[in-house]
């Protein structure tokens, strides 16, 4: 803007009836004119009250809980600071999987007081417990997921660092969870834990899928794959365990590790920001 809003847009702008694009417009013409500047109406007292009241904060911003406790295990403060706005790790999110966890624990010993035998108890949970990873993960950074995208996108941390280390943050998260939770489930504790190298495989397909398609994208299709083998079980061996066998534990032991070289290979390409 290079002239000089009128009395009448002044007045508007002041009172906030002014559509967002005008409003900085004039936003910014103000900024580059202290006459129309000092046109602007307003209270003295207040402006000076509130920026009491705020100042203090502005210049000290207390660190959230999540910061203060990434700090004190050695995480820099920047990538601390980054680590807590991860959407996935939000408290609506952490509530989620509770739930998820809690729903699947309850189902588990209920079947297992009315008579089913361990695996049939089990297999909700075994089935959730590697998924809530994927989830996480396909919230964790990108345009469509994270409110704050843009602003970190312009941050040396922006990029196939962001997502890898929000996405080892919400592993981390899922699996202490997790892990919690599994002394709670009925049945012997090795089979109780067969979640986790599944977790671990899931969790490296979904960010060597990400290097090629969005991570929602990558996710969804694990998640169905997953899901889909799991089913699987009952109808090639007869057994609803297939998934969980000592034979596919060692697969998933095998395949974590490549893909996550295949993943460091292409980390180039893990950018949740640009479409493929």
């Amino acid at each position: 803007m290079t002239w000089h809003p009128p009395r009448d847009l002044v007045e508007r702008y002041a009172q906030g009836r002014l559509d967002p694009v005008l409003t900085m417009s004039v936003e910014s013409h103000l900024a580059r004119c202290p006459a129309c500047r000092a046109a602007v109406p307003y209270e003295e007292e207040w402006l000076t009250a509130s920026w009491e009241r705020i100042e203090d904060l502005v210049d000290r911003p207390r660190q959230r809980l999540a910061t203060r406790l990434l700090c004190r295990f050695g995480v820099p403060e920047h990538v601390a600071v980054f680590l807590a706005a991860t959407p996935a790790l939000a408290r609506g999110w952490l509530v989620a999987m509770a739930g998820v966890l809690g729903f699947a624990v309850a189902a588990a010993r209920l079947s297992a007081q009315d008579g089913a035998g361990a695996a049939d108890a089990l297999i909700p949970f075994l089935v959730a417990a590697p998924l809530l990873p994927l989830a996480g993960i396909a919230a964790a950074y990108g345009r469509h997921v994270d409110p704050a995208y843009e602003l970190q996108a312009a941050t040396p941390l922006a990029g196939w660092r962001a997502l890898l280390l929000r996405a080892l943050a919400v592993l981390c998260c899922a699996v202490a969870l997790t892990g919690a939770a599994t002394p709670l489930l009925p049945g012997p504790p090795g089979l109780a834990a067969a979640w986790l190298l599944p977790a671990l495989a899931l969790t490296a397909a979904a960010l060597a899928l990400s290097t090629r398609f969005a991570p929602p994208v990558s996710v969804a299709a694990l998640a169905a794959a997953w899901s889909g083998a799991v089913a699987a079980g009952p109808l090639l061996a007869s057994d609803l365990l297939l998934a969980f066998s000592p034979g596919a534990q060692a697969l998933y032991a095998l395949a974590a590790p490549a893909l996550l070289a295949l993943v460091y290979l292409r980390r180039a390409r893990l950018d949740p920001g640009e479409t493929r």
